[in-house]
């Protein structure tokens, strides 16, 4: 509940209004009233009847129905000028309601649109990050002959420790001089003693 001694909490004081009055069409209203009177197509129609009421009155003798000083045409034009002010006002406000609107939207489109560059911007320094991390066509042909060099040179390798292999088999399997006279000296063949080669 609020304090009724509270100072710092504004009271909403419920009024009733004796007319419903339509804000928009009041307005809309008011700002065509507002654009008549600024045309020259009211101002050439305003001197048309005053002219003709000046002269009805002073040069007419059945028609003089506000002689000089013309106290009905002055209160005509106050009566005007009472109600061309407040119309001409709520025109002017309609119009800077809707500036601040446009003024609204415009801040909203321009922050998207920065937004949006600046999204760009990201994605573009991505993409040329991307494509500089990608391999060049010559690089790769560079790398792969270096493959291919590195590959020979294994298999020249794997052939020459081959070759070697097979020709450290070939000596393991010649028989040795050791062989050789085993061989010779096993039962059954003839051999001859060292006293007999004298």
């Amino acid at each position: 509940m609020v304090n009724s001694y509270d100072l710092d909490t504004p009271v909403t004081a419920s009024r009733r209004r004796l007319f419903k009055i339509d804000d928009e069409s009041v307005g809309a209203a008011a700002e065509k009233v507002a654009r008549f009177f600024g045309t020259g197509s009211y101002l050439m129609w305003q001197t048309v009847i005053v002219v003709a009421w000046i002269a009805l009155n002073v040069g007419g003798y059945k028609w003089n129905w506000d002689p000089y000083p013309f106290i009905l045409l002055n209160l005509a034009f106050s009566t005007q000028a009472a109600y061309a002010a407040p119309l001409i006002l709520l025109a002017q406000n309609r119009q800077e309601d809707r500036d601040k609107l446009a003024l609204q939207q415009d801040r909203h489109r321009s922050e998207q649109t920065k937004a949006d560059t600046e999204f760009l911007a990201r994605e573009l320094a991505g993409v040329r990050l991307a494509i500089g991390d990608m391999v060049s066509r010559d690089y790769l042909r560079h790398e792969l002959e270096d493959l291919h060099n590195v590959l020979e040179r294994i298999e020249a390798r794997l052939d020459d420790v081959s070759a070697d292999q097979q020709d450290a088999h070939h000596h393991l399997s010649e028989p040795t001089q050791g062989d050789v006279i085993g061989e010779s000296s096993t039962p059954g063949h003839n051999h001859l003693n060292p006293g007999e080669l004298r």
